[in-house]
């Protein structure tokens, strides 16, 4: 992903898109926000809806899934770059309290709980790299989501 790219993309000069974003970094940032953003809007219009809060996180992961794979080239173009990238980001933070309002309807889960969404979202970042790679497809994903998200929130 170049910047020019980027900039002829959205139509705008690249001065104009270094204003806003001063590195790739930055843009990458701005546009995980935003996916998540997406996400949790959609998370709140229509909950997850399975009887436990493993079923719901996985819910969530796959509606996200789903949502960056409309757009592969974007998704591997954002997980690369977070992956790649020594810049701190709070996506780890977002994503735990994102399954955690999905799982339990917490917003703040104790510290314990947190640690398990975020080690759940990082299986979640493994799973799409999978994904992009052609290594697996979806049915393959939720079947090891749903193991994993069993396993880490039991009795948590």
């Amino acid at each position: 992903m170049q910047m020019r790219t980027v900039a002829e993309r959205a139509g705008v000069a690249l001065g104009t898109l270094y204003r806003y974003f001063p590195s790739k970094m930055d843009l990458v940032v701005a546009v995980v926000n935003e996916e998540i953003d997406t996400l949790e809007a959609s998370l709140d219009r229509r909950p997850p809806r399975s009887g436990t809060p493993a079923g719901r996180a996985v819910e969530a992961l796959m509606r996200a899934t789903r949502g960056l794979m409309r757009e592969p080239e974007l998704a591997d173009a954002l997980i690369r770059s977070l992956l790649l990238s020594d810049v701190k980001t709070d996506l780890g933070d977002r994503m735990a309290a994102m399954l955690a309002r999905a799982a339990d309807g917490d917003v703040t889960p104790g510290e314990e709980r947190h640690v398990l969404l975020r080690s759940l979202s990082s299986v979640w970042v493994m799973e799409m790299i999978e994904l992009l790679r052609g290594r697996t497809g979806n049915e393959q994903i939720q079947a090891r989501l749903e193991i994993a998200a069993e396993r880490l929130l039991a009795g948590a």
